[in-house]
């Protein structure tokens, strides 16, 4: 999927066995998916593909600020200038902390190509469909 924006990042999993560990990420936004951003990682082993979470570009931005979402996505500030995502699906969770400085720039850049309203414009049904099929 060709990618208008990315960001590399490292991000730390706070309430996992070993919160010191910097663990390198990335997020990213296609315009062909105006609404959301991905957060990915390295695939495990050769021959794999990333792993990547997808959520609301709007949740996002929300979260630096205040809690938000509900289910299997959620953000919040967190401390120490970071922002945490909780990602989960109600029996197992995790909590990456990702540096705000580096979430701000993102959004940034991913507001500047698709700007807040002009989704739709940017939507490709087709994409999205083919997807959902997949």
């Amino acid at each position: 999927m060709p990618v208008a924006v990315s960001r590399p990042i490292s991000v730390t999993l706070p309430e996992g066995p070993y919160p010191h560990i910097r663990l390198v990420g990335e997020l990213r936004y296609d315009t062909a998916l105006p609404y959301g951003v991905g957060l990915a990682f390295p695939p495990r082993g050769p021959g794999e593909e990333d792993i990547v979470w997808w959520f609301g570009r709007d949740l996002l931005a929300e979260g630096r600020r205040a809690p938000s979402g509900e289910g299997d996505v959620r953000v919040a500030p967190g401390p120490d200038g970071r922002v945490l995502i909780t990602l989960g699906n109600g029996t197992d969770r995790a909590v990456i902390s990702v540096p705000a400085d580096t979430v701000t720039r993102f959004l940034a850049d991913a507001f500047a190509e698709v700007p807040p309203g002009a989704e739709s414009a940017h939507l490709d049904l087709d994409f999205g469909l083919a997807r959902l099929l997949a």
